[in-house]
């Protein structure tokens, strides 16, 4: 097992909401962010964490929607080519090329209820989680400006030869995600390098998720390369093995949605 170097530093001693608002800035600025209700990408998905849960995972792209103003999102093709998902904090749903509900489940959170690290899912479990990742992951950092966000500072951390300043959001309980609490980490040029987690729906383990390869779409700036791992308590990094990767691509912003809900 491998681990990252990672330094603790002294906080900054700036006010978060700073930080945020920097990083607001750096990602091209929640003005801009809030001219459109859509975002649409390519992914491709790959890690060994899909196997843990006897899940078959491809790498062929797949289109993923979200929405800004609501946690709504859905990714095609899930499980045939013709299907797509459709994701709400309230309900899960798997249609076909008609709309039609191939699957269905309500309240989708409860059936998660005693799950470890290696209870196996089923497509509406991957279906829910890829859903509500997806979106937290895609409208990040802007979301934690919206209200019902409690924001903290965190002492920064160095890595790779920077020093990530870090805070840390308590999600209001609207929000299907991870787990309440998770921390990010900003390097010097305000945007985000590091997200850390626990995956609740999953046991509970402790995640840290680093991001790269920002590129520019409408004005805003995006990573477009994940890499999930397990991090330990110390938060080090455990390198290997590699939990979940997510390759981003053909980003696109719109003012009005194109879902088919």
């Amino acid at each position: 097992m491998t681990r990252s170097a990672i330094e603790p530093v002294a906080a900054a001693g700036s006010p978060m909401n700073a930080l945020l608002s920097e990083a607001l800035d750096a990602h091209g600025g929640l003005k801009r962010w809030r001219e459109f209700s859509t975002l649409a990408a390519t992914i491709v998905t790959g890690g060994e964490f899909w196997a843990w849960k006897g899940l078959v995972q491809d790498d062929l792209p797949r289109r993923i929607e979200v929405e800004q103003a609501r946690e709504w999102s859905s990714l095609e093709p899930f499980g045939d080519p013709d299907w797509r998902t459709e994701f709400t904090p309230e309900r899960i749903a798997i249609l076909d090329g008609k709309d039609a509900i191939v699957a269905e489940r309500l309240d989708p959170r409860a059936a998660f209820a005693g799950h470890t690290m290696t209870t196996p899912w089923d497509p509406l479990h991957r279906a829910y989680f890829n859903g509500y990742a997806l979106w937290t992951y895609l409208t990040t950092p802007f979301v934690l400006a919206e209200p019902g966000f409690e924001i903290s500072d965190l002492p920064s951390i160095r890595e790779g030869g920077e020093t990530w300043r870090g805070l840390r959001a308590s999600f209001p309980d609207r929000i299907a995600t991870h787990s309440r609490e998770q921390d990010f980490y900003f390097g010097p040029d305000g945007r985000l390098r590091r997200h850390d987690y626990r995956i609740d729906v999953a046991g509970g383990f402790a995640s840290a998720h680093l991001v790269s390869d920002f590129v520019q779409a409408q004005g805003l700036w995006f990573p477009t390369r994940r890499r999930a791992y397990q991090r330990n308590e110390d938060l080090t990094v455990r390198r290997e093995p590699l939990m979940v990767s997510i390759d981003v691509s053909d980003i696109s912003l719109d003012v009005i949605g194109h879902h088919r809900a």
